[in-house]
């Protein structure tokens, strides 16, 4: 069992950033793909950000690439999402989520644990 832990969301102006951080329990961190997804409300939860067991390899769904960046330390067994130029249609609740096997994943089916989840609002 892996429990993924979130943090740093909060509310920001739109142009500003935020660092949202995932902690996880699980001793072979390292050899898991972890992935970020959103949720605003009356929507589906959709894609955000992956990155390998390695962190060699990362992809990005289109709405956030060259604005958003993924990155993972496995000594610390911690991913990282950094958001940079946020607007209002980033606001959400984002969840860390951990797939056991190490490749990318970019559907929510891929994975096999999730956080709870933190809320993110940006204002215009």
């Amino acid at each position: 069992q892996v429990q993924l832990v979130e943090s740093g969301g909060g509310l920001v102006q739109a142009g500003g950033s935020l660092r949202l951080s995932c902690k996880a329990s699980a001793r072979t961190f390292s050899t898991y793909a972890m992935g970020w997804f959103r949720q605003a409300p009356g929507k589906e939860r959709e894609f955000v950000a992956t990155i390998n067991w390695s962190g060699g390899f990362t992809a990005y769904a289109s709405s956030v690439k060259g604005r958003f960046t993924i990155s993972r330390d496995n000594a610390e067994n911690t991913v990282y999402l950094q958001m940079n130029s946020l607007k209002p249609e980033d606001t959400a609740v984002y969840y860390c989520a951990a797939r056991s096997l190490g490749a990318l994943g970019t559907t929510a089916g891929q994975y096999n644990y999730w956080g709870q989840g933190t809320q993110v609002a940006v204002s215009s």
